[in-house]
């Protein structure tokens, strides 16, 4: 039997959190709001504070800055892409659909299971900062892909892309319905591949929309836009934290933010999309194909947007990537509760009415 849209999962950590799909959740308490019961492992206080004061934290060398470069110079022979030849940029080529065409203007690398980017995944002090902000040991893993940039002019230029007046805007924008009674929660991260000047643009925010978004809210029409916020930029500025290769920058799904555009002349910002979310280990149909996408290096399935590359799957050119220990709990191949966990997973949820 199908389950129900609104039927949710209870995670398989001490704390109460529940999901349909792994990706917002609802919680008792509010990221923001949530009083740690755990030491911090890389975040220190300070960082914590500013986490749930401003909505965002940066982890310096997340990663090596070595691993990161690798992972850069993979992003641009995954897309046959000489990063001395900038002719090769810009290429023309056929698109399978207007989301195609956006997502090639705004720099997506459709590649998600590289070994490489299963290292950035599984390293330690990566998982220890999304423990730090989740208060939980027991998370799963985005499976996410690669972002390179270049100066968007040509066909890159963003120009290309229509106009809307309500809804997604790359430059501000929230990832969940900011309208709703009770405010769902997400985590979302990036790690720097290389280290980003002004001109490249990427990664930018509204902190003092996230600091003071009760009040602004309250003084907001019925009918704002649920998804694109309207502030004056004067009062609440939107800023773009500084960013070295290997640093891990992580942000409340609550927290107003985009891409700025590629205005230099000849940079490039790159960077891996990778958070982390509590293990929805119960959910056994998601589970499965977390792992099937992982052990088949097919795309994964269940965001629209995941289109993988058209012209040769990564299935056809790298072999499966090996998982350590703490890597196949974050997959959801082994369960965080040991074999137990894995045998019983059965798909039995919890009601929305417990959350």
């Amino acid at each position: 039997m199908a389950t129900p849209d609104h039927y949710l999962y209870r995670a398989a950590t001490d704390v109460p959190y529940f999901s349909a799909d792994a990706d917002t959740y609802l919680a008792r308490t509010p990221l923001r709001d949530l009083d740690k019961t755990r030491p911090l492992r890389v975040l220190t206080e300070e960082d914590f504070a500013h986490w749930q004061t401003y909505g965002y934290v940066v982890v310096r060398e997340a990663v090596p800055a070595s691993a990161a470069r690798r992972l850069l110079d993979f992003a641009w022979e995954f897309q046959g892409l000489d990063p001395d030849r900038p002719e090769t940029w810009y290429e023309e080529r056929a698109y399978r659909s207007d989301l195609d065409r956006e997502l090639h203007i705004y720099g997506f690398v459709e590649a998600y299971h590289h070994q490489l980017i299963w290292d950035s995944r599984q390293t330690r002090r990566v998982y220890d900062a999304f423990v730090d902000v989740w208060d939980a040991e027991e998370l799963w893993v985005t499976l996410d892909r690669l972002n390179l940039n270049p100066p968007n002019v040509k066909n890159r230029d963003r120009a290309l892309i229509e106009r809307r007046e309500r809804g997604f805007d790359i430059e501000l924008h929230w990832d969940v319905d900011t309208t709703l009674g009770v405010l769902p929660q997400r985590v979302q991260g990036i790690i720097a591949l290389n280290d980003t000047e002004a001109d490249h643009g990427g990664f930018q925010c509204c902190p003092e929309l996230f600091r003071r978004f009760d009040r602004w809210k309250a003084l907001q029409p019925e009918d704002r836009d649920p998804i694109r916020p309207a502030v004056d930029r004067t009062e609440m500025p939107v800023v773009r934290p500084d960013l070295h290769a290997g640093d891990l920058l992580i942000w409340n799904g609550l927290l107003a933010h985009g891409v700025a555009p590629n205005t230099s002349g000849g940079g490039v910002r790159a960077v891996q999309y990778l958070s982390m979310m509590p293990a929805l280990e119960s959910h056994t149909a998601l589970r499965r194909s977390r792992v099937d996408s992982w052990r088949t290096l097919a795309t994964p399935e269940w965001n629209a947007t995941l289109l993988g590359d058209a012209r040769r799957p990564e299935a056809e050119r790298y072999p499966t990537a090996e998982l350590t220990d703490l890597g196949a709990k974050l997959l959801g191949l082994t369960s965080w509760h040991g074999q137990r966990g894995t045998d019983t997973a059965t798909g039995d949820g919890t009601c929305a009415a417990s959350a």
